[in-house]
C-alpha cells in the first residue's frame, strides 16, 4: 500500500497559481499512473489530470486543459499540479491518487485508483 501526502492547497484570489504536490511513502510509485480529482461541495468527485508512469502521457479534463499541468518526479516519488490562472470554479479539495496496476495508461476514472491521499483545500475567491 502507498500512503499518498497532498500539500500546497490555500486560498487565493482569482488569476492567482498554485502548486500540488503529492508526496508518496511505504511504495514507490515509479511503475505507476497518477491521477489528481476535486470534489467541491455538494458534488461529486472529478478528475482534474492523470499522467502515465513514465510521464510521457496525460489527461486533463476540459474545464482546466490550458491552465493546469501534471508533472511527476519518479526519483522522488512526487507527482505535482500547476494550477495556473484559478478561478473560484476551482474551489475544492483535491486529492492525488494512485493508479490500480502498473505500467498502464491514462484513466479519468476514479474506479480505476486505490491508495486516496487526504486531500488539500483550494479556495479562489473572485
Amino acid at each position: 500500500q502507498v500512503q499518498l501526502v497532498e500539500s500546497g492547497g490555500g486560498s487565493v484570489q482569482a488569476g492567482d497559481s498554485l502548486r500540488l504536490s503529492c508526496a508518496a511513502s511505504g511504495r514507490t510509485i515509479s511503475p505507476y499512473g497518477m491521477g489528481w480529482f476535486r470534489q467541491a461541495p455538494g458534488k461529486e468527485r472529478e478528475s482534474v489530470a492523470a499522467i502515465n508512469w513514465s510521464g510521457q502521457r496525460t489527461y486533463y479534463a476540459d474545464s482546466v486543459k490550458g491552465r493546469f499541468t501534471i508533472s511527476r518526479d519518479n526519483a522522488k516519488d512526487t507527482v505535482y499540479l500547476q494550477m495556473d490562472t484559478l478561478k473560484p470554479e476551482d474551489t475544492a479539495a483535491y486529492y492525488c491518487a494512485r493508479r490500480r496496476g502498473s505500467y498502464g495508461w491514462t484513466s479519468s476514472f476514479a474506479r480505476d485508483y486505490e491508495d486516496w491521499g487526504q486531500g488539500t483545500q483550494v479556495t479562489v475567491s473572485a
